[in-house]
């Protein structure tokens, strides 16, 4: 056993490492895979653990399930970061799993952050996979399909862990306050609200949620008898932000996104940069107020400023290479060119329009118009009368694209705004030839 040196000996462990659950009861979430008669609780219960995947945001439980899993089994259990090891390391792990498999000991290796090892290393887990050296458990908080070898990830199960609801980190945070491993010897005054208001803020991650309490508790109004008094503004002090405290999955995540949006189309720049502000200053996911920008770009600009697309797309890609906070100004500058821009909702309408009766009639593709690969498809006329547009001085053809029941519907209505006007006089000219071709 380590020998705890004289500077260890008085530092608590922090209140989420002391109330890190031991057994399948303690577990709070994940009921999906955890509940009574799941497979994941039959197979833990059993010990017949077979190799997985843990997939889940931060704070779910991915570590702590694992260690339950430890507590469970009569394998031989080996905790291993792909933080901190190399090829050496993993060398060494395989080689004591194949000891102990000659003695007929099972050997479950756990990885934190599967992830972060590269390809090569993923590839030396691979044989001892294969053969049954060990069992391995992989925590993952990105996409296994993109991040893990193929190989190695068709040989394990994956389960996805789900961001905890805010009853169940209110939960947990009510059991802190009880439980002698969190605050039970102490008098903590909080209010529910305030444990809302914290389970809110961790947006699903119990590790948040307690570092959360445990700082708040920490920095509250202690009186002489003792008693831990913990307000609004103690929490707002702690967490160093009032506009954390909404809820970035509830309806103000949603009157904000709509904020910033309807600011945009009605041309303001100040107004769309301050619901820009409150979003990221909220602790908001940057790609998904760049998403929306895309969107905005295309439904509510189009082809009046074509630019306007290309701005949000490089924008959004800005924000995946540097993150907060550094994107902030590329998200910035892309919804300030979006508030000024020419607005028009033509390709929206467009598509809109065109849905309606795609999903009324369900016509069949006008042979002119289809492929003919098969000697059989040519008998059958596939693509017989073709015109090729190219191949004509004008680079139009009067042939027959819509199906017949069709015919003379306009989807696209180009506006007169911006560039838009443009693509108007175009399609204008379009039609005005076509027409005189179809008197001539």
């Amino acid at each position: 056993m380590e020998q705890m040196t004289l500077f260890e000996k008085d530092i608590p462990e922090p209140l989420a490492a002391r109330l890190r659950p031991k057994t399948l009861e303690e577990y709070v979430g994940q009921s999906h895979l955890l509940g009574k008669g799941k497979v994941l609780r039959r197979l833990i219960e059993s010990d017949q653990i077979s190799s997985m995947i843990f997939w889940g945001p931060p704070g779910v439980g991915k570590t702590t399930l694992a260690h339950i899993i430890a507590s469970h089994t009569k394998a031989s259990f080996i905790d291993f970061s792909a933080v901190t090891s190399g090829i050496k390391e993993i060398r060494t792990v395989m080689q004591k799993a194949e000891d102990n498999r000659h003695y007929g000991e099972k050997t479950i290796v756990f990885i934190d952050e599967i992830h972060r090892f590269n390809k090569a290393q993923q590839d030396a887990f691979l044989p001892f996979v294969e053969k049954g050296s060990i069992i391995l458990i992989g925590a993952t908080t990105e996409n296994p399909s993109f991040e893990i070898n193929g190989a190695l990830l068709s040989r394990c199960k994956v389960f996805v862990l789900q961001s905890l609801s805010k009853e169940d980190i209110t939960l947990l945070l009510s059991h802190a306050l009880t439980n002698k491993k969190g605050f039970g010897n102490q008098q903590i005054q909080i209010s529910s609200d305030i444990l809302t208001m914290i389970a809110i803020f961790a947006n699903g991650d119990a590790r948040t949620a307690l570092s959360t309490l445990e700082m708040v508790v920490l920095n509250g109004t202690l009186d002489h008898n003792g008693i831990v008094t913990v307000t609004e503004e103690t929490l707002e002090q702690c967490i160093s932000k009032k506009s954390l405290l909404y809820d970035k999955k509830g309806e103000e995540h949603y009157n904000l996104i709509s904020a910033l949006h309807k600011s945009m189309r009605n041309s303001d720049p100040d107004a769309s940069t301050y619901w820009l502000a409150r979003m990221l200053e909220a602790g908001e996911d940057p790609l998904y107020i760049a998403r929306r920008v895309m969107r905005f770009a295309s439904e509510d600009i189009g082809l009046a400023d074509p630019r306007a697309l290309e701005i949000a797309v490089a924008s959004y890609q800005a924000c995946h290479f540097i993150g907060m906070p550094e994107c902030s100004v590329h998200l910035t500058q892309a919804v300030v060119y979006m508030s000024l821009a020419p607005k028009s909702n033509a390709l929206y309408l467009a598509y809109e329009r065109a849905k309606k009766d795609a999903m009324t009639y369900a016509e069949p593709v006008p042979l002119v118009i289809r492929n003919a690969p098969t000697q059989l498809m040519q008998e059958l006329n596939y693509g017989k009368n073709y015109q090729y547009a190219h191949d004509t001085e004008e680079k139009l053809t009067s042939m027959q694209c819509l199906p017949d029941s069709l015919l003379g519907k306009e989807y696209y209505r180009p506006t007169k705004q911006g560039l838009e006007s443009k693509f108007k006089d175009r399609l204008e000219q379009i039609k005005a030839w076509k027409e005189k071709q179809k008197k001539s």
